[in-house]
């Protein structure tokens, strides 16, 4: 992965951290670890973080409120590691913004697999999380744009403009599967496709964060995302972009 990453680990159990840590650095991973939210946030300000490990369980903060402001700040990768482990907890997670949530108690080799592949997923070859959007395994960027109903989206800049001049932050994830929809409009994807186009050879643990990321894709480009115009629902078999889409 070229240099060494950074994690951050925010944990307030000292065992658990130090598991963690030995764990990762035992493969070269250079860590740090907090057990306050508070001094995650101001780490992440002031460090190169490349991926935090969050346990929801914090003195100060809850792990989910505290993935979601990293994740407003940033594009840095979060696994959230939690003895929490029913379904709800793990979609409520991955709707706040985490790239994937793994219980407690944990194989170490797991966990180590799981960082790596959101490294692979939400960071490019030697470019810092915060500042680039990812390409996922086989996918291909261009210097092309794509305009739907008012709405540009530029594959080089990686950025999309509404019809108001407006410019919603997009997470990795939320670009490439916006990007696998205007490649691919008029057409049913299921989820199985959803997967391919957007991970790649990285797909998550959790077949559910397509519709995760759905609905919050949903809310950055559509007027009412209860209704919404352009991400149909087909019942049954998956989702279909249904807006003209036209090379700029």
């Amino acid at each position: 992965m070229g240099e060494t990453k950074h994690i951050l680990i925010v944990e307030d159990d000292p065992v658990v951290a130090d598991v963690v840590a030995a764990c990762l650095e035992d493969a070269e991973f250079e860590t740090t670890i907090t057990s306050s939210g508070q001094a995650a946030l101001n780490i992440i300000s002031d460090t190169h973080v490349d991926l935090c490990v969050v346990d929801l369980g914090l003195p100060d903060m809850d792990g989910l409120s505290l993935t979601r402001e990293i994740k407003s700040r940033t594009s840095i990768g979060i696994m959230i590691l939690s003895g929490r482990g029913e379904t709800t907890e793990r979609i409520i997670g991955l709707e706040v913004g985490a790239d994937d949530y793994l219980g407690k108690p944990f194989e170490p080799r797991e966990l180590l697999a799981r960082v790596r592949s959101i490294i692979r997923r939400t960071q490019p070859s030697g470019t810092q999380a915060t500042t680039q959007t990812t390409v996922p395994s086989g996918a291909q960027r261009s210097d092309m744009s794509f305009i739907f109903d008012g709405w540009k989206v530029d594959l080089a800049s990686l950025e999309i403009t509404g019809p108001d001049g407006m410019q919603p932050q997009l997470s990795n994830s939320e670009f490439n599967l916006l990007q696998a929809f205007i490649e691919h409009p008029n057409r049913v994807l299921s989820r199985d496709q959803l997967l391919d186009l957007v991970h790649g050879d990285n797909t998550p643990t959790f077949d559910r964060s397509i519709d995760v990321q759905i609905t919050r894709l949903r809310k950055k480009i559509e007027s009412d995302p209860k209704a919404p115009k352009f991400i149909k629902t087909v019942r049954n078999r998956g989702y279909m972009f249904t807006a003209k889409v036209t090379r700029d």
